[in-house]
């Protein structure tokens, strides 16, 4: 099993960064254009909800192997943000890209981390 893993500041500059490296990643696990596409939109608006989650940072995990697991986890809470519309549409389009996703939530039920695997 091949593994990668990227911590960034959740801004929005570097969330092109984080796109284009998954499309890398997909590229090695052999995907077809279309789950690769599938997969980006996925971890992008998983980074989405946890920056509207109040995190300042996250840590992306890619494992490789027969599957592709990807682990995105919110770091360096700043605010206690409430769950808006936006938070439901990004909810949604993750369950109809991949389904099975698995959200951690803290207390307040906002996303603290975003697990799936393809």
């Amino acid at each position: 099993m091949n593994g990668l893993k990227i911590a960034l500041p959740l801004k929005n500059e570097y969330l092109t960064t984080v796109r284009l490296t998954t499309g890398g990643v997909c590229a090695l696990a052999e995907f077809d254009m279309d789950l690769a596409e599938d997969v980006k939109v996925c971890v992008t608006e998983s980074l989405l909800i946890l920056k509207r989650s109040g995190f300042a940072q996250a840590e992306v995990n890619f494992e490789i192997g027969e599957t592709l697991k990807v682990s995105i986890v919110g770091k360096d809470k700043t605010a206690n943000m409430e769950q808006s519309d936006a938070d439901e549409i990004s909810y949604a389009l993750l369950d109809a890209l991949i389904g099975g996703v698995t959200f951690e939530k803290d207390e307040n039920g906002t996303a603290t981390s975003v697990y799936f695997e393809v």
